[in-house]
């Protein structure tokens, strides 16, 4: 836990090296409230900072069959608003949207809910179009439907 606290007070200093770490950290002793925190605040900042890093992360993280792996890698991007690699997200989606755990369902529709306040029919094309889990689908509309 104190890594985490680490990373993140200090993630504007952290260095391109700092990546394997922050794999560590996602997976030893893991559970969705510091992987969620790792992957949106610590990872997400880490992914802007060093670009070239997001697509073989992405790749090597989906096929790791590691969940918590797997659920930052749909996460990190949930503060980029606007800056969001929609290309990334979808196709993490569509990677995942058949597996049964549900800290991967819950974040698919997290992720979605959180870019549908930016672009809330980009979403609802995705999700009409997919053939999402139920939970995900009702996570990924509770913003647009609540509006």
């Amino acid at each position: 836990m104190i890594a985490i606290l680490f990373l993140n007070h200090y993630k504007k200093w952290l260095r391109e090296k700092v990546l394997t770490l922050i794999q560590y950290c996602i997976t030893h002793k893991s559970w969705w409230d510091s992987v969620d925190s790792i992957a949106t605040n610590v990872l997400g900042h880490y992914m802007k900072t060093y670009p070239h890093h997001i697509h073989p992360t992405t790749e090597k993280w989906l096929e790791s069959n590691n969940i918590w792996l797997q659920r930052s890698i749909l996460l990190f991007q949930l503060k980029y608003k606007t800056n969001t690699n929609l290309s990334i997200l979808f196709n993490s989606i569509l990677f995942l949207k058949d597996s049964k755990e549900f800290f991967i369902q819950k974040a698919i529709g997290w992720a979605l809910r959180e870019y549908s306040k930016v672009d809330s029919e980009k979403v609802i094309q995705f999700v009409e179009s997919t053939d999402l889990a139920p939970l995900s689908k009702r996570e990924s509309l509770k913003w647009i439907k609540s509006k």
